[in-house]
């Protein structure tokens, strides 16, 4: 199934102090209290705190503009400002952000950590990928994408059928595809 962005209507941030458009979310009708893992793309414009997941882990990749250097509670730092680049950190974790230069947009997986583990997978090389069985989404981030099912343009998604599915990003394209596996216990 293709997603496009604009099917995706802005909705405010869990502590209302931002915007965000999920872009799929498992199960489908699962609220934040009860998601598997959840895919969005926030748009950040002021220094307003990032909401708290707790029992969340979090995965976070600069799409557009200068990003933000993100404070994490317990003193880490870090620069979110090379495009395209996942940061992982725990949801439940205070987060207050410094804009680098003006808005920004970026690409968010969370992850239930009792119940799923993942990660988000650049791909910068035009040509063919095949996907990884545990590939739940692919987006893209810029120029054109061949999928199974049709063709992307930046900001639409792809929710492939089957494990065993290709794309093909064209020059100058850029996809995330997101992987999610049961966790190991």
């Amino acid at each position: 199934m293709i997603i496009r962005l604009a099917d995706c209507p802005s909705q405010p941030w869990k502590n209302g102090l931002g915007r965000t458009r999920e872009i799929a979310v498992q199960p489908s009708t699962a609220g934040s209290e009860e998601f598997v893992w959840r895919v969005s793309i926030a748009d950040v414009d002021s220094a307003a705190p990032f909401s708290r997941f707790p029992g969340i882990d979090r995965q976070i990749v600069l799409l557009d503009g200068a990003g933000f250097t993100m404070q994490l509670e317990g003193g880490q730092m870090h620069a979110l400002t090379t495009p395209l680049a996942p940061f992982a950190f725990a949801g439940e974790l205070g987060v207050e952000i410094t804009l680098a230069g003006g808005a920004t947009r970026d690409f968010n997986l969370m992850l239930r950590r009792s119940m799923a583990s993942g990660r988000v997978m650049p791909w910068l090389t035009a040509g063919e990928h095949r996907l990884d069985p545990s590939t739940v989404l692919v987006y893209c981030a810029r120029g054109t994408i061949d999928s199974d099912e049709g063709t992307l343009r930046p900001g639409d998604a792809w929710r492939p059928e089957s494990a065993h599915g290709l794309i093909h990003l064209h020059d100058g394209a850029a996809a995330l595809a997101v992987q999610v596996e049961a966790p190991s216990r």
